[in-house]
């Protein structure tokens, strides 16, 4: 990478860190303070009832999809609100006119969207230790799922930020799509309670569903087993993220969205 593509690379990333970390109070602590409650309702009130589940507490197990949620819903709410009032503020023309290639703005938005998705991933794990002891089988699997799934979301987040044309537009998906996603995404639920409630068609709808198997890969780094294919689930990651990078190129570089 040449020294002109480092530094602007490195300012977009500095601008979008910027943008979240000045009003950290919108950012940073809504996640805390909601992923708080959820340990309270949970695993406090409910866990007990419901048991140990795969040789784990219920607070133990629902820890990492609790995790895993707030770094998917972070880093795509990120990147797709940002990316859209550069759009509305019109400043995202003067970054596509710059002399640098499309992937480096690509990767400068995605970058703010997984510091601030690593960040809350911390502070959630900060506060899941006033409510249960933290347990960590494979370090490298919870490094590489985080990066993956970050990166893949704040990729989404920038699609849904070039096509959106209103604010309204950029909740649409959240609220639609990754809400449904993510509560069926087996964060507070096992395979072997999917048997008991779903039928096998249901079962099935679920399987196929993405986020299940990154709440599942990132679960197996905590507690060194999951209801998926850890290899499986880490390739469908870095397929997942080859699409949508693609997908983000090709609409940058023929100004979809921008250019009218």
């Amino acid at each position: 990478m040449s020294n002109r593509n480092m530094t602007a690379l490195y300012t977009i990333w500095i601008k979008e860190c910027t943008r979240f970390l000045r009003i950290w109070v919108q950012t940073l602590v809504p996640p805390a303070i909601t992923m708080s409650l959820y340990f309270v309702i949970f695993g406090k009130l409910m866990g007990d009832r419901i048991g140990p589940i795969d040789g784990s507490s219920y607070m133990e197990f629902i820890v990492p999809g609790l995790i895993m949620m707030a770094v998917i819903t972070s880093s795509y709410s990120n990147v797709s609100s940002s990316f859209f009032s550069a759009k509305f503020q019109r400043n995202v023309e003067e970054i596509l006119v710059a002399p640098v290639p499309t992937w480096v703005v690509i990767m400068g938005f995605v970058g703010g969207g997984v510091a601030r998705a690593s960040i809350i991933g911390v502070v959630v794990i900060f506060v899941s230790m006033f409510f249960v002891d933290i347990k960590i089988a494979h370090y490298a699997v919870i490094i590489v799922t985080t990066l993956l799934t970050s990166i893949l979301f704040a990729t989404a987040g920038l699609i849904n930020g070039i096509y959106a044309k209103s604010f309204d537009d950029i909740s649409i998906i959240p609220t639609f799509v990754l809400t449904p996603l993510t509560y069926l995404g087996g964060v507070f639920y096992s395979a072997s309670m999917l048997e008991k409630v779903f039928n096998d068609f249901w079962q099935g709808v679920i399987q196929i569903n993405p986020i299940y198997h990154m709440v599942n890969a990132f679960r197996y780094g905590f507690l060194g087993s999951a209801d998926v294919n850890i290899i499986l689930a880490l390739s469908m990651l870095v397929g997942l993220n080859v699409l949508l990078f693609a997908v983000a190129y090709r609409l940058l570089s023929t100004g979809t969205g921008i250019r009218t």
